[in-house]
């Protein structure tokens, strides 16, 4: 055999510029990592149910230290039609629209028409019980603190927290292209879809330090024994009311992150997703570069000297990989 006849049967079984598609399982998230996601997942959404049972017992909010009444920059109220039906009326500021059914007023248990904040299905644990309410929302308020310390520490501790979500300058440097990909519902494959992008880093650190410590502090400084110790505090944000307005606007922050994470978590494969969390294993597809360098035309004097005439050429001979499969 020849080095012509070599090379041509050796390039013969070979598709230039094919390669195989395949998937693996990939161990993405640890499992402390999974617990207080999960934990999270609890705490935040008893304390919202719970909070909007607290709001209801005043549902208006203010600037300042005062509740005067006609000073609400938020108010969900009720009011008697001219045919004497409740209607429900949501103030903002100076604009008003009518809600009824869902703000301001809702079917009570009777299926009557009840003035009420918020709707008795978003309030736990019962529909006016405001003490209880108050237990669960603290209760679950030093759960959220207590595991929010304990994945902090942890994510230090591992370097989870500078390796995975603080920003390089690459991630800087492709921002651009990161929100386009997001506006044309486009996600990343392969080992690109096991590290964040920057909007994922910045909307991550945002909720763990803004929002987190935001929403916990606000609602410390809305306790009138804490007056001695945060009150610079309270000063600093203009007023106890001030502190229960910022507290309520952190809160629905919270809403509108977890809203567009589980969209995000629809569009680029729930199962998938879901399975990264509650077992660890995320699968992700993995491309298999077959040899794709067509060398049957190469000159004999360019033929490497394993294709040499008088050598034989075995299945463990090398050949060259296209460099665009790297």
């Amino acid at each position: 055999m020849n080095a012509q006849s070599a090379v041509e049967t050796t390039t013969a079984s070979v598709k230039p510029g094919s390669s195989k598609a395949s998937s693996r399982l990939v161990y993405r998230h640890t499992l402390p990592i999974r617990i207080m996601h999960w934990i999270n997942v609890i705490a935040l959404t008893l304390m919202l149910f719970s909070g909007l049972q607290i709001f209801n017992a005043h549902p208006n909010l203010y600037w300042g230290n005062r509740s005067d009444q006609g000073k609400e920059w938020l108010s969900l109220g009720a009011q008697e039609d001219a045919a004497g039906n409740l209607v429900g009326i949501t103030r903002i500021g100076q604009h008003q629209v009518t809600t009824t059914g869902v703000l301001g007023v809702s079917k009570g248990s009777d299926g009557t028409p009840v003035a009420r904040g918020f709707p008795s299905w978003l309030t736990v644990p019962s529909a006016g019980w405001l003490a209880m309410g108050r237990r669960w929302h603290f209760f679950f308020a030093w759960v959220f603190v207590l595991n929010g310390l304990c994945y902090i520490g942890y994510s230090l501790a591992r370097k989870h927290l500078q390796r995975d979500m603080w920003p390089t300058r690459a991630d800087w440097r492709g921002i651009g292209r990161s929100i386009l990909d997001h506006i044309r519902f486009k996600h990343p494959h392969g080992a690109e879809a096991l590290r964040y992008n920057i909007l994922q880093r910045l909307a991550y650190l945002c909720v763990i330090f803004v929002f987190g410590i935001g929403i916990v502090l606000m609602g410390v400084a809305m306790s009138p024994r804490m007056d001695a110790v945060l009150s610079p505090l309270v000063e600093a944000v203009g007023g106890r009311q001030s502190a229960r307005s910022i507290h309520f606007i952190i809160a629905w922050a919270f809403v509108a992150f977890v809203v567009i994470h589980l969209f995000e978590v629809l569009v680029s494969g729930v199962f998938n997703q879901l399975r990264g969390m509650i077992t660890g294993y995320y699968k992700v597809d993995s491309v298999k570069p077959e040899p794709a360098m067509p060398v049957a035309a190469v000159p004999e004097t360019l033929v490497p000297a394993e294709l040499a005439p008088g050598r034989t050429v075995t299945a463990q001979t090398p050949i060259v990989e296209d460099p665009r499969h790297e």
